[in-house]
């Protein structure tokens, strides 16, 4: 009987068992068909994200940059682009970077230093408690917010009422809750704690073994924090700055329902638009200022991805 295996003289040249052709070609077969499907499982987990994706976002951002560039009459035209960088729309523009960069440094800083404080305490039921906290807090806003502010902080605010009995009240040294400074303090409410979440591992990340390594060294704290703790945390920390700086810029709810359209903001102007408050034949503004935005929110994300990959060095 033929046989697929060849087998030699032990003892004369070793024991030689090679494969048959068909069976090797059926292990290479399977090898190639379980990499394959390595390969394709990844994909097809993330199939329904990027579907959900597209059609969530990737279509309204298409259909946003293309129609910015449209006329009422359907043709190809600059000038939607270049009416929303004068006047009124270009201030909306101004008011909206300065109330985003006010909101995410000043948050920003003092949801760091909360953030370390807690970090460095003793007390796990307590960093679990402003965890939950933050994580509610951070995603509070709109309608409900802008009523707890006035509630609190209005011009006849039980806060107010307080303070007015030690002479403190803010409305009398120029305090108003219904102006960019108020919509400011307002968003610092959900910011802070955002800036908890975003920042707190990071903080995590920060091992003792270098503080003692440091300390060993002959290091003071002050070392430590100029030469390790500084420029390890710095790139997170501008991350999470970065992030509250989208998100001051694209809020709407909170800033609309507070000030009822008298302070001029990008997201308020195009909400103005949906509502049919427009100029005869700027029907079209609405989708410019969303191309701004697009480009402001792009542009802040790149960023963000840039200062992430630095922090990812240290923090892993």
């Amino acid at each position: 009987m033929a046989s697929d295996l060849t087998v030699n003289d032990a003892g004369a040249s070793g024991l030689e068992i090679p494969l048959s052709r068909a069976g090797g070609t059926d292990f290479r077969n399977q090898a190639l068909l379980k990499g394959l499907l390595r390969g394709v499982r990844p994909t097809l987990a993330m199939a329904p994200f990027v579907v959900y994706t597209f059609v969530g976002l990737g279509i309204p951002t298409l259909a946003v940059i293309e129609l910015a560039f449209r006329s009422e009459a359907g043709k190809l035209t600059l000038s939607n682009l270049h009416t929303v960088t004068q006047g009124t729309y270009r201030l909306g523009f101004e008011n909206s970077i300065l109330l985003a960069a006010l909101t995410s440094v000043v948050p920003g800083i003092l949801g760091l230093i909360l953030a370390y404080a807690i970090q460095t305490g003793h007390s796990g039921m307590l960093r679990r408690l402003v965890a939950t906290a933050s994580g509610v807090l951070a995603n509070f806003g709109g309608i409900n917010l802008t009523f707890i502010f006035i509630a609190t902080l209005g011009s006849t605010g039980i806060l107010t009422a307080w303070l007015s009995y030690i002479h403190l009240n803010p409305w009398n040294f120029g305090f108003n809750l219904y102006s960019f400074m108020g919509v400011a303090v307002v968003y610092c409410y959900f910011q802070i704690p955002l800036m908890v979440l975003v920042i707190t591992p990071a903080l995590g990340g920060l091992r003792p073994s270098w503080r003692e390594a440091s300390e060993n060294l002959g290091a003071s704290s002050f070392n430590y924090w100029r030469t390790v703790g500084v420029p390890v945390l710095l790139p997170s920390v501008l991350g999470g700055m970065l992030l509250l700086f989208g998100s001051g810029f694209a809020a709407y709810a909170t800033a609309d329902t507070l000030t009822a359209g008298t302070v001029t903001l990008a997201p308020i102007q195009i909400g103005e638009v949906l509502n049919g408050n427009v100029i005869s034949g700027e029907e079209h503004i609405g989708y410019a200022i969303g191309f701004g935005m697009l480009i402001v929110l792009s542009i802040t994300m790149i960023l963000y991805g840039l200062v992430r990959r630095r922090a990812s060095r240290w923090l892993r």
